[in-house]
C-alpha cells in the first residue's frame, strides 16, 4: 500500500477532525486491543455492548494468513457465552462487493478485527459496499472491537508498519488512509512491549493536530459515542499530544532529527479515562471499572542536620 503524499495527507488530518455531536455522530462503541492477550473481561465487555450473548457478532479475518481465525475466535466468544458467532470472509475488494455480505453486516450487533496486517484491511475494505456498511452500522448502535491490526486500522490515518523504530526523525513512518472510526488520533499498539514510543512519537511531532495512543498488549480502550474512551485490561495506554509543544529539527548532512520542548504525555492505566474533544483525562464513568489512580504523594521534604 502507498504512503500518503503530503497533500492526501492534509485532506486526511482535516476528516479526522474530532465531532462526537450532531446528526451524524456514531451510537455506537469501539473496543480495541493492543495486541497479545485478549483478556476475557475486555472480550465479555464487548460481547456485552454487542446486544449480548445472543446478539449476532461477525469476526473479520482479513488481516490474518491464518486458516482456522474465525474459529479460534469463535470458540473464545462462545467460552463467554456468545451464541452466534460467524465470519464476514472478506480478503479481496471482490468480496466486500457482495450483497449477501452487506446484508450480514446490516444484522449484526458487534463486529470483531481480527489482527495480522492492517493493510490487508483497508486494501480490502476501503471504500467498498461491505467497508461502508460496517461504518453504517457502527453509526446506528454497532459495536465494533479489533486487535493488534484490527485497532491499528481504526484510525483516519494509519501506520502501516513500516519505519524505523530506533530514531527520532522527520519522515521516518509510512502512514496511509485507515477506516477512520476513531477520529483525532493515530493508534499503536503491542505499545510498551515491542519499544514504540519513537514510532508514534515521530507521528505527533510532524502532526500535532493528532493525538498519539500506544495501547499495549492485553489492554484495550474503550470509545464511547460521547468522545470519551476508557482503558481496559490489564495495561498501559499512552497518549502523546503536541498541539501545545514546540517541535524542532536539526538538519544537517544526514536525516533530519526532530525534537520537542513541552510535550504533553500520559500514562492511562486500567480504570482512566480521556475525553477526545478536550484531549484531557476525565474521571471514570463506568461504575464497574476500578477507580482511577491517585496521584503520588509529594516526598516529605528532608529534615535539615
Amino acid at each position: 500500500m502507498r504512503a500518503l503524499s503530503a497533500a492526501t495527507l492534509s485532506l486526511f488530518l482535516v476528516s479526522a477532525s474530532v465531532s462526537f455531536a450532531g446528526p451524524d455522530a456514531s451510537k455506537g462503541h469501539l473496543v480495541l486491543i493492543g495486541g497479545g492477550k485478549r483478556p476475557a473481561a475486555v472480550m465479555s465487555r464487548f460481547v456485552e455492548l454487542s446486544g449480548g450473548p445472543s446478539s449476532r457478532i461477525l469476526v473479520v479475518p482479513t488481516a490474518s494468513e491464518l486458516p482456522d481465525t474465525v474459529e479460534a475466535y469463535r470458540k473464545e466468544l462462545a467460552a463467554l457465552g456468545a451464541t452466534n458467532v460467524a465470519g464476514l470472509d472478506v480478503r479481496t475488494r471482490l468480496d466486500a462487493q457482495r450483497k449477501a455480505l452487506v446484508e450480514e453486516v446490516e444484522k449484526a450487533g458487534g463486529i470483531f478485527f481480527s489482527g495480522g496486517d492492517q493493510r490487508r484491511i483497508v486494501a480490502a475494505l476501503g471504500g467498498t459496499p461491505v467497508g461502508d456498511a460496517i461504518v453504517a452500522a457502527w453509526r446506528r448502535g454497532a459495536t465494533i472491537g479489533g486487535t493488534s491490526a484490527g485497532t491499528a486500522c481504526m484510525s483516519p490515518v494509519m501506520l502501516t508498519g513500516e519505519g524505523d523504530l530506533k530514531v527520532l526523525r522527520a519522515g521516518n513512518v509510512e502512514l496511509s488512509p485507515g477506516l477512520g472510526l476513531f477520529p483525532g488520533a493515530v493508534l499503536d499498539q503491542h505499545f510498551v512491549a515491542r519499544l514504540r514510543q519513537n514510532r508514534l512519537m515521530s507521528v505527533v511531532l510532524e502532526h500535532p493536530q493528532l493525538l498519539g495512543i500506544g495501547i499495549d498488549e492485553g489492554t484495550a480502550v474503550w470509545l464511547r459515542p460521547d468522545g470519551t474512551f476508557q482503558v481496559l485490561g490489564e495495561g498501559s495506554v499512552v497518549v502523546y499530544d503536541a498541539a501545545g509543544a514546540t517541535a524542532t529539527r536539526a538538519r544537517g548532512e544526514g536525516p533530519v532529527l526532530l525534537g520537542v520542548r513541552n510535550l504533553r504525555t500520559h500514562v492511562l492505566i486500567p480504570g482512566d479515562a480521556f475525553d477526545l474533544a478536550v484531549r484531557s483525562v476525565v474521571p471514570a464513568r463506568d461504575p464497574a471499572a476500578p477507580p482511577m489512580a491517585a496521584p503520588l504523594a509529594a516526598p516529605a521534604a528532608a529534615a535539615h542536620l
